[in-house]
């Protein structure tokens, strides 16, 4: 089971998903903003992720300037994967957060400051306790822009974790795929369960991106 997990199926061997999206939230639990959008003009989107998507999404809704996050599955194969389905490592997704954001308030890089700081990006398909592809670390991006700040932001903290005698960063970043909303009840997860767990954590290196600070 765990080389299942820690390792992504091809499309023969995962599975199949479903046509529909599954149910969730309409709006955002703690926000009362629109998962789903309208979103005001000038928005943009970044999806990350950092291992469990309970905290990861807390890290990003607590942001000013975002405007709203959702919890969801990307980067994989399997469509509107159940979350009992990506635990199997069966669907090559990636449980990751959507962050709608307003550029005027907070930037695509400070949001890249956050991923890197906030989780230990070295873990390959895990995050700390968290193992199987599912929890590996990803950036998606939108545009070639955000591309090519994630690439330059990812061989910066490179280079901070390598001062700091950390090992090589294992970050997926590639183009955004389809994102696949996840069930009601993970939206908001640790606002409606504030005993909850969350099970991400941060290097401790400090990121020279983002606000100008140096490593």
């Amino acid at each position: 089971m765990l080389s299942q997990k820690t390792t992504l199926p091809n499309a023969a061997s995962a599975l199949p998903g479903r046509s529909t999206p599954l149910p969730t939230d309409q709006v955002h639990f703690v926000t009362g903003r629109p998962l789903k959008g309208p979103h005001p003009e000038g928005f943009e989107t970044a999806v990350f992720g950092m291992g469990c998507f309970w905290g990861v999404e807390r890290k990003f809704w607590s942001l000013p300037g975002v405007w709203v996050t959702a919890v969801g599955y990307s980067g994989g194969i399997t469509p509107n994967p159940t979350y009992e389905e990506t635990c199997t490592g069966l669907t090559g997704q990636t449980e990751v957060v959507q962050v709608v954001f307003n550029p005027a308030e907070i930037s695509y890089a400070e949001l890249l400051k956050t991923f890197w700081e906030g989780h230990d990006p070295t873990q390959g398909m895990r995050q700390g306790n968290d193992v199987g592809s599912t929890y590996r670390s990803a950036i998606y991006y939108l545009d070639d822009e955000q591309k090519a700040q994630a690439e330059a932001s990812r061989d910066a903290y490179q280079g901070a974790l390598t001062r700091a005698g950390r090992g090589e960063i294992t970050t997926e970043i590639t183009a955004t795929g389809p994102f696949y909303f996840a069930e009601g009840y993970h939206q908001g997860y640790l606002a409606k369960n504030p005993e909850g767990y969350c099970g991400i954590g941060g290097t401790g290196v400090v990121c020279p991106i983002g606000v100008g600070v140096t490593a």
